[in-house]
């Protein structure tokens, strides 16, 4: 009997530690700990965003192991482009890459933000993250920008 792929649902409360556990993925080099990072805020923060009518964590599972998020928000309703949302967060642990789900979650993410009225999605990427860079040209984006943040 051959193996069937991960499956994909929205996440619940059940989720909120094996998601924050998750985060290591994107912290890994090249990435980095945000500053201020500290597990239980997050554990917070990921438990309002799965609560929230306004927000959605989808998850990627392989039996009960997560191996892939992503996080996406109702971000604002844009005067240049109407209803905006946002994918905050997108990993796939590193042992499942390059098997589609990233593409399965970033799909999934479009298709929430379509069904609340969104008319574009956005997210945006560390400059050193260049595999991750590959995969978002790969899914053709409808635009491209610079980003710029501040620590406040």
């Amino acid at each position: 009997m051959g193996s069937t792929g991960p499956s994909y649902r929205t996440a619940n409360r059940g989720d909120v530690d094996q998601l924050a556990e998750a985060y290591s993925w994107l912290v890994a080099p090249p990435g980095r700990v945000p500053e201020g990072w500290e597990e239980n805020r997050a554990k917070a923060a990921i438990g309002r965003a799965i609560a929230g009518s306004e927000s959605s964590f989808i998850v990627a599972l392989s039996g009960p192991k997560l191996v892939g998020f992503a996080s996406v928000y109702l971000d604002l309703d844009s005067v240049r482009f109407g209803r905006r949302a946002w994918v905050e967060d997108l990993a796939v642990h590193p042992a499942h890459r390059s098997q589609g789900i990233g593409k399965h979650l970033l799909d999934a993410a479009k298709s929430w933000a379509r069904a609340r009225g969104a008319t574009h999605l956005g997210l945006e990427s560390s400059e050193a993250r260049v595999d991750a860079h590959r995969f978002y040209e790969r899914e053709r984006p409808s635009s491209r920008s610079k980003s710029y943040g501040w620590v406040l």
